[in-house]
């Protein structure tokens, strides 16, 4: 799976709330949602298409890539770039402190991932 820009993933947003979406409303959608122009949307489109992230035929736009594939991908290059999971939390929370609800909540997450010997 190729990386997508902002750009692109900004419109696949729109296209994974949308699709299938016929092009013509997809460029409506688009100038709402992201103030894009007609030409921004297609060129955007063809880039999405020739990555295979999504199929525009017969003037139908529909996602090939889910939601949860992209940020799973993108989430696991982001670990390799912070050099690691504890790197990533670190730069993460650096300042910021958690919600006891925030804190909760990943605590959750934690238990539910980790490896039972």
């Amino acid at each position: 799976m190729e990386k997508l820009t902002d750009g692109e993933l900004r419109l696949m947003e729109v296209l994974w709330d949308l699709a299938p979406i016929n092009s013509t409303q997809l460029v409506c959608a688009c100038k709402e949602r992201l103030s894009w122009s007609k030409s921004t949307t297609y060129t955007v489109l063809r880039r999405l298409v020739h990555k295979g992230a999504v199929e525009n035929r017969e003037a139908t736009v529909t996602t090939k890539w889910s939601r949860e594939e992209v940020l799973q991908d993108q989430g696991s290059e982001l670990l390799t770039q912070a050099g690691g999971m504890l790197s990533l939390f670190n730069a993460f929370f650096s300042g910021r402190r958690l919600t006891p609800k925030e804190a909760e909540e990943l605590k959750e997450l934690i238990d539910q991932h980790t490896w039972e010997e």
